[in-house]
């Protein structure tokens, strides 16, 4: 089998997933909070022919050696966690990082999720929750029913005007935490993040200090996808593909050649 066939079938392969990944960046384009990936491409191993600086006779000693490629591969995917643009809702359960960091979020198999979609809601106990699953903000909020007015300062303090009341009551503090590899983190769906090996512990702390961003109320972020961007990758992928296709061709007009003439 000739070698080139093999390796362009893996050539094949990269940018098949490489247009997987772009293509699933701009599905979610409008998607709050999102961030977009990137493949992370390697080449293969080498047959080793002529080893570099071997011995070319007694005296002399070859300048550069033969080795041939196998082809390449898609290693990873990357998160990019550039920050994304800001959409102002007036909605008073909107929220947005504005800076580093995450919400915290409580899975039903109690362990902690993190998202950068503040796109925040009730439930029927009144509880802050994420609008699809409904998983609890962490630390827990819950709004009186008499809440007239919810308030979110900058440092992630939580207050509500009660009908009757002078003083706003104060419900509550929301935390953020960060992370040492942002990239590291496991994404699950549902725009949720949860910790792993390589992303470090969770730093947690109050919005606005030790370098964690400060909490929006009224706005939401956007995803960081450039759809302009996207298109130029899908091309380039899509050429990357067919070229690869091109080599499969001609190497199978070479051996057919081969095969009419013997």
């Amino acid at each position: 089998m000739h070698p080139a066939l093999w390796i362009s079938k893996t050539g094949l392969d990269a940018a098949q997933t490489d247009v997987a990944v772009i293509s699933n960046n701009l599905a979610n384009a409008s998607t709050v909070g999102f961030k977009k990936d990137r493949a992370i491409f390697e080449d293969l191993l080498y047959q080793n022919i002529n080893q570099p600086g071997g011995r070319s006779s007694a005296d002399t000693e070859l300048p550069s050696g033969l080795m041939v490629g196998a082809g390449s591969k898609v290693v990873a995917t990357q998160k990019s966690h550039t920050q994304g643009n800001m959409l102002t809702t007036e909605n008073s359960l909107d929220m947005l990082v504005n800076g580093r960091g995450f919400f915290e979020v409580l899975q039903p198999d109690g362990t902690i999720a993190y998202t950068r979609n503040g796109q925040f809601t009730l439930n029927d106990q009144g509880q802050v929750v994420t609008p699809g699953a409904g998983f609890l903000l962490q630390p827990e909020i819950t709004v009186p029913e008499d809440a007239q007015q919810i308030t979110v300062s900058q440092d992630g303090e939580v207050s509500v005007t009660i009908n009757g009341e002078a003083e706003p009551q104060v419900l509550g503090q929301i935390t953020i935490s960060d992370f040492i590899n942002a990239t590291g983190l496991q994404p699950i769906g549902q725009n949720l993040y949860v910790e792993s090996a390589v992303s470090g512990a969770p730093i947690q702390g109050v919005p606005g200090l030790q370098g964690l961003g400060s909490v929006v109320q009224g706005a939401l972020e956007t995803s960081n996808v450039n759809v302009t961007e996207e298109l130029v990758n899908l091309i380039e992928s899509q050429r990357l593909y067919e070229m690869n296709s091109k080599v499969i061709s001609a190497v199978d007009s070479m051996l057919g050649q081969v095969i009419q003439q013997l």
